[in-house]
């Protein structure tokens, strides 16, 4: 799964913010590779753990007040759970975000990852066949 570097990069970025924050990011790590053994995690920009399988799927993101998990291509996957709560308003990104007190929805959450891996292997299918 990914990079030492990136591994690293992320267990330091949990064990910096040992209250909910980090919590709540290290159950998402658990969730997010589980739901298909390809995925790999990355670091990004300077801080920020990125999930991915034929491009990136998942990008989180700690902030004073909230846990961000940002689907890049959100907008086109399906929500059954009504989990995306941010970025609604735009036509591509929308994020799931948590904030103290709430619970991970692990189950909901795996389905969005498993929705992210299929739109990205469709995207990458139809670049294949491009002439």
């Amino acid at each position: 799964m990914g990079s030492v570097d990136a591994r690293g990069s992320i267990d330091r970025l949990i064990a910096d913010h040992p209250d909910w924050r980090g919590a709540v990011l290290a159950e998402a790590r658990a969730v997010i590779p589980a739901a298909d053994d390809r995925i790999t995690e990355d670091w990004k920009w300077r801080g920020a753990p990125t999930w991915e399988l034929d491009g990136i799927l998942v990008v989180g993101g700690l902030f004073s007040r909230k846990v961000k998990l940002g689907f890049l291509y959100g907008a086109s996957l399906p929500d059954p759970e009504g989990v995306f709560n941010g970025e609604l308003g735009g036509s591509q990104r929308r994020s799931y975000e948590l904030f103290e007190g709430d619970a991970l929805n692990a189950a909901a959450l795996r389905g969005l990852v498993r929705a992210a891996v299929a739109r990205n292997e469709a995207a990458r299918s139809a670049r294949s066949s491009r002439p």
